[in-house]
């Protein structure tokens, strides 16, 4: 396995929260941690015992039942952290004293090749929505990771900056691929292009507004706008029936004029 690599099982992460006080901050806190792959979750001494079974807390979690149904509630952040060998703070306010802060881009990789090597399991801890975490908290961390943020406003909603770290943490980690949700086009071939340039630059004439004594670089041009479109053959049909409009309408206008040019006054 490689830092590349998406983990194959989820013992290596765990999510901790602190005296989580909102039901519904820890059901989005599941289901950010769900969408990206992860399952452990602990809360420590939650302000409400039944936090996990609250209906505000299911309905939240939007999906992510399974995670809450797994998750415990523990006394301590000393129980919490119990088998994991790195614990990462989450905390936005300066320290004069603790580990160091990092953006989680920045510290996040390294610590993923440990992980991918079986020589490290994480722990992300978050403080509670109103008091954050504790300096004696802090302390017990390797390492505070900080999101930037606007220096004038950095407060972050608890599930929101839980979804920002595992979505860095998924990143480093080795993110899944992207699935295309639209077939892939193939551009049209240069005979198809030509064809179309040419049924326009009769047109163009036919109407008017090129002038073939003196057509300067206006085939040319659309030539160069074609390219760089890179249309399929499907567009082309498109613009070649725009084409046939315009034909056909100035041929009714034409009609028409000629008409009534030979009506006697």
């Amino acid at each position: 396995m490689t830092a590349n690599t998406p983990l194959a099982t989820h013992d290596a992460t765990r999510f901790v929260l602190l005296n989580t006080s909102h039901a519904g901050n820890v059901g989005a806190a599941a289901r950010a941690m769900k969408v990206m792959g992860f399952s452990d979750l602990v809360l420590v001494a939650p302000r409400f015992a039944d936090v996990l079974s609250q209906e505000e807390t299911v309905a939240m979690a939007s999906g992510a039942a399974d995670i809450l149904v797994r998750a415990r509630v523990v006394a301590t952040l000393a129980d919490a952290l119990q088998g994991i060998s790195f614990a990462c703070a989450t905390a936005m306010t300066p320290r004069d004293f603790g580990p160091p802060t990092c953006a989680p881009r920045d510290r996040l990789p390294a610590l993923a090749a440990e992980v991918a090597a079986g020589a490290q399991t994480v722990a992300f801890v978050f403080g509670s929505e109103r008091f954050g975490m504790a300096n004696a908290d802090v302390w017990r961390c390797h390492v505070c990771l900080s999101i930037p943020s606007a220096p004038a406003y950095g407060s972050l909603n608890l599930a929101q900056a839980l979804q920002c770290i595992a979505y860095d943490w998924r990143c480093a980690l080795g993110a899944w691929p992207v699935q295309a949700r639209t077939a892939a086009t193939v551009p049209a071939d240069g005979a198809a292009v030509a064809g179309a340039l040419d049924h326009w630059q009769q047109v163009l004439v036919q109407i008017g507004f090129l002038d073939p004594a003196a057509p300067k670089r206006l085939m040319p041009r659309l030539q160069q706008l074609i390219h760089r479109a890179q249309p399929t053959a499907e567009e082309l049909h498109i613009l070649r029936g725009i084409a046939r409009a315009i034909d056909k309408i100035d041929k009714i206008d034409k009609t028409d004029k000629t008409e009534k040019a030979s009506r006697p006054g």
